[in-house]
């Protein structure tokens, strides 16, 4: 997302806390220096050309006196994760689904306790909400939105990466009474956070509806509406003042919807139009070629009329449904797809809109799941990318982009594990996969691609998965006695590839076993354990050290079971094998 120039305290202490944090990758340098002053002999230019090759910059102990847009990292796509669904999955559940699609970024509408437990060391960075029912008692008390901070924030960092939080939804258009006091508990959960040292690295804004924002073409004309210049005044204040973002949904479908044909569909789903059919802002000569650069460019003109001009925009919402009744015909599967499989290669990409090009625009996708349980028209509960049950509603087509989400996986199936399936079932089916079933199993073993998540469930489903590609995804191939099922989504995450993805080629060994096409070797299993000469020596070696507790196992590890000698001489005559 973007990033500034940090005041860490309006006295200017220090205190141990990050002043200035940048990642690599950073475009118009030299647009940050003018505004960017440090009390220092040198200029942050002179810094960032001297130490911006690490991933990561930290300098401690610099004063700075102001603030300005400095430049963007990798820009990023999120989701954002509703739970009105009648066979809501468990958050072990939602984590492995978030794990297998790569997704890095989530924003959640409260803080649930459980769901925030299982997103705990995975590194996934999460935006959590205060809800609008709880909006009116933090904005009244500090000592309220104290105890809200240390209930939900304090009480799972730094294990659970939260790295925002939403003070309430589009209060000023849907809960319009509340909005006196927003700005008070925007203040006063930031407060808390600064209590506790951590207002460096969680940012506190409050989403807001497009709708606020009146004359919205052309862009360039655009202003908030005038009813809520005493809370948007204060809030982009308090926005600049703390380094955050103003945060904005935009759903070009609900404009598209609204425009009674005025706004072509082609417009709003970011396909190619030809030059004389682009939109252009008769003040500026910008030319927009879609919906959503358009009403974030209005965005960033309606704080340019307030006289802010140095905060960024965070896209909370935006998306697409995917059905609808019979006066939403283009609520429909094929204008979902199109719409978030562009929208993500847009951001991604970092294009970012006319008026900030090349500054990204980070955006969570509106939403994981299909909320079947909310209210209203069809559309209402058909916004999501997966069913409740893991399934993908439809496969984004994003070749190409290769941050999130598996691409096109059409013709891809893959063998899973069951989430209601029996923990002692699942190991056995582990072990069997990974003995007698000679699946290579040498990525699952810790410090390989596959170690994570280090439980039983995501060492059989890639086991399980392995297997079934092995057999050529013959029938009866992925069950393992109940326990697994064939899925088209692709459960690769991060640098673990599973055998069958497009992701990677497979190459066969020995016409058994699947190995990555990047490994130089083989795991080492029951399969080889009648290889002759100094191998059974070592293999004898290593028998006599576990019976005499020289070389203890431990749990965590795939081969890891109970009283099972087996497994534990597999895995340490693995790493005697890989050694050799």
């Amino acid at each position: 997302n973007l990033h500034v120039c940090h005041l860490k305290r309006p006295s200017g202490t220090v205190d141990g806390g990050v002043i200035l944090t940048f990642k690599d990758k950073y475009k118009n340098l030299s647009l940050c220096e003018p505004a960017c002053k440090i009390n220092e002999s040198f200029s942050i230019l002179f810094f960032l050309n001297h130490m911006f090759l690490k991933k990561y910059i930290h300098f401690f102990g610099c004063h700075v006196s102001s603030y300005l847009i400095c430049g963007t990292h990798d820009a990023f796509i999120g989701v954002n994760i509703g739970s009105d669904i009648s066979d809501l999955p468990s958050p072990t559940e939602i984590v492995a689904l978030l794990k297998a699609q790569s997704i890095q970024h989530v924003r959640l509408y409260d803080t649930d306790r459980s769901l925030l437990l299982a997103l705990a060391n995975t590194g996934i960075r999460v935006t959590v909400s205060v809800p609008n029912d709880q909006l009116l008692g933090i904005g009244q008390s500090n000592a309220t939105a104290a105890n809200w901070v240390t209930r939900n924030v304090i009480a799972h960092v730094p294990a659970t990466n939260i790295t925002a939080i939403c003070v309430g939804s589009e209060v000023l258009t849907t809960l319009p009474n509340a909005a006196p006091i927003l700005v008070s508990a925007i203040n006063f959960i930031h407060s808390a956070l600064v209590a506790a040292n951590l207002d460096q690295q969680i940012k506190v804004s409050s989403p807001h509806s497009s709708s606020i924002i009146l004359d919205s073409f052309p862009p360039s004309q655009a202003y908030f509406n005038r009813t809520w210049n005493p809370v948007m005044v204060p809030l982009l204040k308090f926005l600049q003042s703390t380094g955050s973002y103003l945060m904005l949904n935009v759903y070009p479908y609900y404009d598209y919807q609204q425009s009674n044909g005025a706004i072509p569909l082609d417009y709003a789903l970011f396909r190619p139009l030809p030059p004389n059919k682009e939109a252009v802002d008769s003040n500026t000569l910008l030319h927009y070629t879609n919906v959503f650069d358009a009403v974030v460019d209005a965005a960033y003109f309606a704080m340019l009329d307030l006289n802010f001009t140095n905060i960024p925009i965070l896209v909370t919402e935006s998306g697409w449904p995917s059905k609808g009744d019979a006066s939403e015909p283009d609520a429909n599967i094929d204008n979902a797809n199109t719409y978030n499989s562009n929208l993500i290669r847009h951001v991604l990409n970092n294009t970012g809109t006319p008026k900030h090009p090349g500054i990204a625009v980070n955006t969570y996708i509106y939403e994981l799941y299909n909320e079947d349980l909310r209210s209203g028209p069809v559309s209402e509960k058909n916004w999501g990318l997966f069913y409740a049950n893991g399934e993908p509603v439809y496969t984004l087509h994003l070749t190409g982009a290769g941050i999130i989400f598996a691409n096109d996986t059409t013709n891809q199936t893959f063998c899973v594990t069951k989430s209601n399936a029996d923990p002692k079932m699942l190991q056995a089916a582990l072990d069997w996969a990974c003995g007698p079933g000679k699946v290579d199993c040498s990525p699952l073993l810790q410090g390989q691609p596959c170690y994570e998540p280090d439980n039983v469930v995501g060492h059989s489903t890639y086991a399980f998965n392995a297997y079934y590609q092995k057999m050529d995804k013959s029938p009866g191939s992925c069950d393992f006695k109940g326990v697994a099922t064939i899925t088209t989504t692709d459960p690769s995450h991060g640098s673990c590839i599973f055998p069958g993805s497009h992701g990677r080629k497979g190459t066969r060994t020995n016409g058994t076993s699947l190995a990555p096409s990047n490994s130089t070797s083989s795991g080492c299993l029951s399969q080889y354990y009648y290889n002759g000469g100094s191998f059974t020596s070592k293999l004898i070696l290593v028998v006599l050290l576990l019976c005499a507790g020289v070389m203890p196992v431990q749990p965590g590890i795939w081969s890891y079971t109970p009283n099972q000698s087996t497994s534990e001489t597999t895995y340490y005559v693995d790493n005697m094998f890989q050694g050799t």
